[in-house]
């Protein structure tokens, strides 16, 4: 005889840009994760965890009002344990340490692969600590743009809408409904995006879309 499923973990999330949220949501619920609550600050994170408890918080570093960093530190000041997961798109070799001082359980960088950002979810829920420095060298090689052209011309308008509705979360044929495009169209464009962006995954797409400055 089995017992009950286990029960999901259950996150709360912290970004100040929507589209990283909705991205982030996205690909974290496909996984079996529970987002409980989303914040676009530190300060918002730390008084809503206060009144909705979480297996563990992943918070982006930067952020405006109160940042990832400031709001380990508030929470561990009033006695919250919550496991934290910080994710960056910066490559600052003091950051692990700063994290570490804090509190923070785990810091990773935005370009994880998915099963790479749950693995690390679950070990931080389980009690482990993932601090090691990460050199983001291979990312920003694939970032960088070797012409003049600034990223946004190599992408046609189009292209840019499509890819804010792929980061609201949107399918090929509800963006196809909503651009009065055929479906079969959408996935040339796609296609396409994905190739421009070198990635085969949507949601890392609409995170390196965002950081190089694209929509």
């Amino acid at each position: 005889m089995t017992g009950p499923p286990p029960r999901p973990h259950r996150i709360a999330l912290a970004d100040d840009q929507a589209i990283v949220r909705a991205g982030l949501r996205a690909l974290l619920e496909r996984q079996g994760i529970d987002v409980v609550f989303e914040a676009d600050d530190g300060r918002e994170l730390v008084e809503r965890l206060a009144a909705a408890p979480v297996d563990v918080v992943l918070s982006d570093i930067r952020m405006p009002v109160m940042d990832g960093i400031a709001a380990v530190r508030a929470l561990r000041e009033r006695g919250d344990a919550t496991p934290v997961l910080l994710l960056t798109t910066f490559d600052d070799s003091e950051l692990p340490l700063q994290a570490a001082e804090a509190g923070a359980q785990g810091f990773l960088l935005k370009d994880a692969t998915p099963p790479d950002l749950y693995d690390a979810i679950v070990r931080v829920a389980a009690g482990e600590t993932l601090l090691q420095p990460v050199s983001t060298l291979p990312v920003r090689t694939r970032y960088q743009y070797h012409d003049d052209n600034p990223p946004s011309e190599r992408f046609s308008q189009r292209e840019i809408a499509i890819l804010r509705l792929i980061a609201g979360g949107y399918s090929n044929r509800e963006i196809a409904r909503a651009m009065f495009l055929a479906e079969g169209t959408v996935k040339n464009y796609v296609s396409s995006i994905l190739d421009k962006l070198d990635t085969r995954d949507r949601t890392r797409a609409v995170l390196k879309a965002i950081t190089l400055r694209v929509i």
